[in-house]
């Protein structure tokens, strides 16, 4: 981007047809702005009162003038709405091969988690010409996640997951903002996307290795935490609960005939409210886990059913890994880790927190207690 333009740096795939829309909107007020003004003028002075008592000359309607004044804003109008359009179905748009990173806003910080287990604060490091998606949820108000090099933001709201992607083209370092009102310490919820060299990156993640994927954390919590493999069984093959495999983006038939697609929300739901969408031919045993799991443990779960449809999912691994990444440090557990003393903040750290400090799964130290009767997840 020119020096000259007061705007940030061009750092993604879709920032230069942000831009370029930007400024055809821009021409197009400053050429009818210009023409109105003109216009306005020339009348005025061409077509002043010369007497007192003249009377002008009766003007007729033009048939002509009037349809080339309608078709030509027509088509104005049409191209910025077909022309936005394309840009916005193209920002929004997650394609399948894309990199799957967690996100979770609280007051007033962003959590991110990679799908190998890095964990990081108000922070991420992601390699250049890579699909990035951003799987995104929030633990109290609504944010939005706004990253001005990439041109792109989206609000990230309690109770449902959003989604963003980008594909850098620039190494550097580029702001990240909180562009929705959330509170008193609004202006510091902010941090860094640190775009790197696909060697350095990789370098990064080999230097944070002793840390739990979300899939293997998922899979402990779904096995031994939260009991849900009473019911579903461990692989996920079903029992007095719906069976699990293959579950992502598939169709599912509710009771009373309806059926519904089993999207990320609908997993979320079923384990929030289990009562909210019964599946057909399973009894409503399946007891809610509304307060009882935190976003950062939803999201695991979920990162480890959709790992039990493999093909269906981006950037996952299909299978949990049995260990953490790292086998000679062991599974890192958020005791071992520290992850509860983190997790539990509710100011904005003082700069950005490496990954290698937070570690652990972001559990809190205290896991509820797997109830007596887990197992149908109506999804």
């Amino acid at each position: 981007m020119q020096s000259w333009i007061p705007f940030p740096d061009s750092a993604s795939t879709f920032a230069g047809q942000v831009d370029a829309l930007y400024f055809y909107l821009v021409g197009i007020t400053i050429f009818f702005t210009t023409l109105i003004s003109v216009a306005l003028v020339f009348f005025v002075v061409r077509f002043r009162r010369r007497l007192p008592f003249e009377i002008p000359r009766p003007i007729a309607g033009s048939i002509k003038l009037e349809s080339l004044w309608t078709i030509i804003p027509f088509f104005i109008a049409m191209s910025i709405f077909v022309w936005g359009a394309t840009v916005y179905f193209a920002q929004y748009s997650p394609p399948k091969d894309a990199l799957e990173v967690y996100v979770v806003g609280k007051q007033w910080m962003w959590k991110f988690q990679h799908i190998t287990g890095q964990r990081e604060i108000n922070e991420l490091h992601v390699p250049v010409g890579r699909k990035i998606k951003l799987v995104m949820t929030t633990e109290d108000v609504i944010h939005s996640f706004f990253v001005p090099a990439f041109r792109t933001k989206m609000d990230v709201v309690p109770g449902k997951y959003t989604y963003m992607w980008f594909d850098a083209t620039k190494p550097g370092r580029y702001h990240l903002f909180c562009a929705e009102y959330c509170g008193t310490n609004h202006s510091g919820m902010g941090g860094w996307v640190v775009v790197m060299e696909p060697a350095d990156y990789d370098n990064w993640l080999a230097g944070n290795l002793n840390q739990e994927s979300p899939v293997a954390a998922g899979q402990r919590l779904f096995t031994q935490t939260l009991g849900c493999a009473s019911c579903h069984k461990e692989d996920g093959s079903g029992g007095r609960g719906p069976a699990l495999m293959g579950l992502l983006g598939s169709t599912v038939r509710l009771e009373g005939g309806q059926t519904v697609t089993a999207n990320e929300d609908y997993i979320r739901e079923s384990i929030i409210n289990p009562r909210a969408k019964l599946v057909a031919g399973f009894q409503p045993i399946m007891p809610t886990f509304q307060g009882q799991v935190s976003e950062e443990q939803l999201l695991q779960l979920l990162t480890y059913i959709k790992s039990l449809s493999p093909g269906k999912s981006s950037g996952l691994e299909t299978t949990a890994p049995a260990r953490s990444n790292n086998p000679q440090t062991g599974p890192a557990t958020p005791e071992a880790t520290g992850a509860s003393s983190l997790d539990t903040q509710r100011s904005n750290p003082v700069g950005s927190t490496p990954p290698r400090a937070t570690g652990g799964t972001g559990a809190p130290s205290v896991s509820p207690p797997a109830p007596s009767r887990s197992g149908n997840n109506p999804r």
